[in-house]
């Protein structure tokens, strides 16, 4: 369709514009539309006294029909949209809307149910352009960084990294199931020789929880990378990674984020601070008295996240914090170990675990050791042969793209920030 869009509309010069009519409002002698597009909106006034064809045309139709006008922009100090308002000529109604079941103060569930109505926002159409950014600068910093992008299958033989929390599907006269994230073709690409991938795609998780966080498919970031000397230069790569990512959402939609949402975005120095588990649990005591569970001992639980921010921020005046030297018992058995500890971290970004990283193992005979300790030797048989032919040192992580979203906006849940959630209770729209 030729059209002009709203941000590009020139004063006085004839043009045709489309979008929704996200207000309409019908006064005495005088009708207003609100138009929105995809770049902005407009206030389209037209008199009734002088456009009757144009009065009569519009009976009837509700906001949220999808309209499409001829006519002129011209300024005017009066008008609150920017100054601006467009004098139409003519009048196509491209969709007609039924009145609209949703109201501002509709709780999230009902607006889940009708999410496609719910994204028209100004809100959501500035979140989802956000996450657009935040994925262009991280995938920009890789391919500078000579990295491939990779696309891994997401139906699989058998139960990804455990053989529980997986979704089970039928696959003709057999088994297959839904993968829990691309670790084991990204390690497959390492013995490949591929040496540096990345790869964007969806991950599911049969996690019957409904915490603000937790979804059953989400969008995951990933990358692996070959020939480094030990996991810090994971951490490295991924700081460098970060600060991208923010770097570009800032620069595109930093202003419009501080306005419609509140918040700032900082871009954070590096390096990130560090600091190991043990340490982690004497300073959370020491400062807030809080004390690790026993059944959480040797990890991390959503308390201690939320405190360990807060430490990050007294202590180093920064929102990002690794933690290392995790047990191995709490750790996947594709990571490697140094004097049995776990050569991994956590990294965690206002009050919220963002990126599980970690060193691989990949010695052959280390890695299948780890895997029968973890009672997993036949389930991953496929993946240990990849380390049978040679496999070079190498590490990487997984950022959940969501989750940093409703992070950096400051959102409630992941209800609020995915373009279409998915939970235990939920799998329509």
């Amino acid at each position: 369709m030729e059209r002009t869009l709203i941000n590009a509309l020139e004063e006085n010069v004839p043009s045709k514009i489309s979008g929704w009519a996200e207000k309409i409002r019908d006064t005495k002698y005088m009708i207003f539309i609100i138009l929105k597009d995809r770049t902005g909106s407009i206030q389209v006034s037209i008199d009734k006294n002088e456009k009757k064809e144009l009065v009569e045309s519009l009976t009837g139709v509700l906001a949220h029909s999808v309209l499409s006008f001829e006519g002129t922009m011209v300024k005017s100090e009066y008008v609150k949209q920017g100054g601006k308002e467009f004098l139409p000529e003519t009048v196509d109604i491209l969709s007609s809307a039924d009145a609209i079941p949703l109201d501002e103060t509709a709780n999230i569930d009902t607006r889940l149910d009708y999410r496609w109505i719910d994204l028209r926002s100004e809100k959501n159409n500035l979140m989802l352009n956000v996450q657009t950014a935040f994925v262009e600068g991280m995938r920009n910093f890789l391919l500078e960084e000579d990295f491939t992008e990779i696309h891994t299958p997401k139906l699989i033989a058998t139960a990804s990294e455990s053989g529980s929390d997986v979704f089970e599907v039928k696959y003709f006269d057999r088994k297959a199931y839904l993968a829990q994230s691309p670790q084991f073709y990204k390690q497959m690409a390492m013995a490949a020789g591929f040496e540096r991938i990345f790869e964007v795609a969806p991950a599911f998780r049969a996690e019957n929880s409904n915490t603000n966080r937790h979804t059953t498919e989400f969008t995951s970031f990933d990358l692996e990378f070959a020939y480094i000397d030990s996991f810090l230069d994971v951490m490295n790569m991924e700081e460098r990674l970060i600060v991208a990512g923010l770097t570009k959402v800032k620069e595109k939609y930093g202003e419009a984020i501080k306005e419609v949402f509140g918040i700032d975005v900082v871009i954070p120095t590096i390096p990130f601070p560090r600091i190991k588990l043990q340490d982690l649990y004497q300073e959370l005591s020491k400062r807030y008295g809080y004390v690790i569970p026993e059944h959480d001992i040797g990890d991390m639980n959503a308390e201690a996240e939320k405190l360990t921010s807060r430490y990050a921020m007294e202590e180093f005046g920064h929102e990002f914090i690794f933690v290392t030297d995790f047990a191995k018992t709490k750790r996947a058995f594709y990571h490697m170990r140094e004097n049995d500890v776990p050569q991994g971290y956590d990294l965690i970004w206002k009050g919220t675990e963002i990126t599980t990283g970690a060193q691989r193992e990949h010695r052959y005979e280390i890695i299948k050791q780890q895997a029968e300790e973890k009672g997993l030797g036949q389930d991953v048989q496929f993946y240990l042969e990849f380390f049978k032919y040679g496999c070079p040192p190498h590490g990487g992580f997984a950022i959940g793209v969501d989750r940093l979203t409703m992070l950096l906006l400051g959102l409630p849940s992941l209800k609020e920030e995915m373009f279409i959630f998915r939970g235990p209770s939920r799998l329509t729209p």
